[in-house]
């Protein structure tokens, strides 16, 4: 597999100073069932491969599914830290070597719709418990609802992750439009998922390309494609991440691609406070 080594790993340094030393990538989508979720437990199992300590956030806070995509059980979780009994970091628990989770709690209404004073408190103990960490990975809940965005514009680099569905394509527009005029979003990197091959990934960045264009002061980095493989539905029912279990599916070889491909925008940044 086109793997990740330690010195690339080093590169993924913080693009601004909004976290004292982590970088943070938010992987976002417009709607869901796109695989945002896979995709950030594999991002972060490529990551901690290499080397680097990876603290993963699941922000989506009703209907959280990253302890299944990890196969882990967590005993506490969000609801926990806001109801005032635990801190953040008591509820961090190592879901791999290398990679650190904080739970949310699914089925929850009042997870699902946090009040802005709960989330400003969460991103506060989020930049702090980060802080020890050199790859932060928030996987937000996909919408436009107040907690995605919120979540979303918390990264200094913002994933937006679609499918070749023109409804998925649809709603990944309207996520990039409510990030660019309600929270000044000037850049989003693109990931195509659950394609039939690599033309098929281009094409559908460029249609969400064409159309952001059209309005939207708006950039686009495409980082690449993972196609449909069954080894991502073997990965996802035995509660691991697919570059572990199946480390040379086409699948698994693609997102090493996209991988390096965000170790490469790192290189050479410098934080400027």
């Amino acid at each position: 597999m086109d793997t990740l080594s330690r010195r690339d790993a080093r590169t993924l340094a913080p693009q601004r100073c909004q976290i004292d030393s982590a970088r943070t990538l938010a992987v976002t989508s417009g709607k869901g069932g796109v695989g945002k979720t896979q995709l950030s437990a594999n991002i972060a199992a490529l990551l901690a491969q290499s080397g680097q300590r990876v603290l993963l956030f699941d922000a989506d806070l009703g209907q959280a599914s990253l302890d299944l995509a990890l196969g882990v059980q967590p005993e506490r979780d969000l609801l926990s830290v806001l109801s005032g009994r635990y801190e953040l970091q008591d509820i961090v628990l190592e879901a791999r070597t290398g990679i650190h989770l904080i739970p949310a709690c699914p089925g929850r209404y009042e997870m699902a719709n946090l009040q802005l004073p709960e989330r400003e408190r969460l991103h506060e103990e989020l930049r702090e418990l980060a802080a020890s960490y050199d790859t932060l990975i928030i996987d937000t809940g996909a919408g436009i609802g107040a907690n995605s965005v919120g979540f979303a514009a918390f990264g200094s680099e913002i994933l937006l992750v679609t499918t070749p569905e023109p409804s998925s394509l649809r709603d990944a527009f309207a996520m990039a439009k409510v990030l660019h005029r309600r929270r000044s979003v000037r850049e989003l990197l693109v990931i195509a998922n659950q394609v039939k091959n690599e033309a098929a990934g281009l094409a559908v960045y460029e249609q969400l390309a064409g159309v952001v264009s059209c309005s939207l002061d708006l950039k686009l980095e495409y980082l690449g494609c993972v196609p449909r493989d069954e080894a991502v539905s073997h990965a996802v029912a035995e509660g691991q991440p697919y570059v572990l279990s199946s480390p040379e599916c086409e699948a698994a070889r693609a997102l090493a691609a996209v991988v390096k491909k965000l170790v490469q925008r790192g290189e050479g940044s410098e934080l400027v406070c």
